[in-house]
């Protein structure tokens, strides 16, 4: 462990020891969780970010990490370690896991991705089918006298609203709607749309 992360982890002059503080933790003490969550956060957090690089993804394993040293807290051995490097191994631990199961997620996506059959040609299909339904749209707007296709191309293909397209095409409202009635009707009649 660096010298760095013995500054950060050592508490003020006459508070408890981070051992005393986890040994607290292991008989259910939430004070001293408290107290060793402001001593270990830090060092665990940037153990973390440095494995998993990723922010939200750092945060989340550090919050892990921190909940499994509450719960394992009675399985800290004292003659192994101290609080601090236990705890920032398992935040190493865990944020390997999260890097390896990441990448494990990735490779079967990108495996899946290759033998998926048919994909190219539901793309083709799909295209060519849009093609063809946009032909017969044109094809059918070509069936409609100018004034309704004006009004057509303005209220649903220009996203223009009816009092809009009225003003554009300097006629009364009640003219506009009928238009567009007549023409939406005559469209939909060669689309063979049912209702």
């Amino acid at each position: 462990m660096d010298d760095s992360v013995r500054v950060l982890a050592v508490p003020g002059p006459g508070g408890p020891s981070p051992e005393d503080l986890l040994t607290q933790v292991a008989r259910g003490s939430e004070a001293a969780f408290e107290q060793l969550y402001e001593v270990v956060s830090g060092p665990v957090h940037g153990v973390v970010r440095r494995v998993v690089r990723d922010v939200a993804q750092s945060e989340e394993v550090t919050q892990e990490v921190l909940v499994e040293l509450w719960r394992t807290a009675p399985r800290y051995d004292p003659t192994r370690g101290s609080a601090v490097s236990w705890a920032l191994t398992l935040a190493h631990r865990r944020a390997v896991d999260r890097v390896r199961s990441s990448q494990a997620r990735d490779d079967r996506e990108r495996k899946a991705g290759r033998t998926a059959p048919g994909r190219e040609f539901d793309e083709v299909v799909e295209e060519v089918t849009a093609r063809l339904e946009r032909e017969q749209v044109r094809r059918c707007l070509s069936t409609l006298t100018e004034l309704q296709r004006e009004s057509v191309m303005l209220a649903y293909y220009g996203g223009k609203t009816y009092p809009e397209v009225a003003e554009l095409l300097k006629s009364p409202l009640g003219t506009i709607k009928t238009r567009l009635r007549d023409g939406l009707i005559r469209l939909r009649d060669c689309l063979g749309v049912t209702r």
